[in-house]
């Protein structure tokens, strides 16, 4: 497959080629990436899904900026680079909140759907063991607090934030699928 086929399948949104290239023939360039800009450990497939939402932004229009000068790797390389130290500048690894709704935004029970979420979410926080991090979880993503502002807040660095935050959802979806199992039937 050429450099632009490959493109191509991506933008199409070929699950089988994007999980091949990004997870497989990308992985040892993204992992030199991550160890080169963060001075703490990344989740390679948190950043390579942040990663490919950036490039499929806009109607994937980062992704239709490559015109075959050079390799797809090499033009990836550079793109990724910068993205990571994007990600490090802003002072958070991952940035888990979406610019796309979950729904169009003229659907009318929109906000009703999100007051609905918000109170199945409290109800699973409230389910959690350790408050602690149903804490995290209620401060980043239902306050909207940054990684960076949560981590001044519980005195602790932004790299152990982002560990706490992802032992946080771990626990959340054990919580989840707990529910699920008991109530979902």
């Amino acid at each position: 497959m050429t450099d632009l086929e490959i493109v191509k399948a991506l933008i199409d949104g070929d699950e089988t080629i994007s999980r091949q290239f990004f997870f497989e023939n990308c992985r040892p360039l993204f992992v030199s990436i991550i160890k080169i800009v963060f001075p703490y450990s990344v989740d390679y497939d948190e950043f390579v899904n942040e990663f490919y939402i950036y490039l499929m932004e806009n109607d994937a229009a980062r992704l239709r900026q490559f015109e075959g000068r050079s390799s797809i790797y090499q033009w990836l390389k550079t793109v990724a680079l910068r993205f990571a130290l994007w990600l490090r500048s802003k002072g958070r690894v991952i940035d888990t909140r979406s610019q796309e709704p979950l729904y169009p935004k003229e659907q009318s029970s929109y906000e009703e759907s999100g007051k609905h979420a918000k109170m199945d979410v409290e109800a699973l926080l409230g389910k959690m063991k350790n408050k602690r991090q149903a804490y995290v979880i209620r401060r980043h993503l239902i306050d909207d607090i940054s990684e960076s502002a949560l981590a001044v807040e519980l005195g602790v660095k932004v790299s152990n934030m982002y560990n706490i935050k992802k032992r946080a959802m771990t626990a959340l979806t054990k919580v989840a699928m707990k529910d699920l199992y008991q109530y979902g039937k």
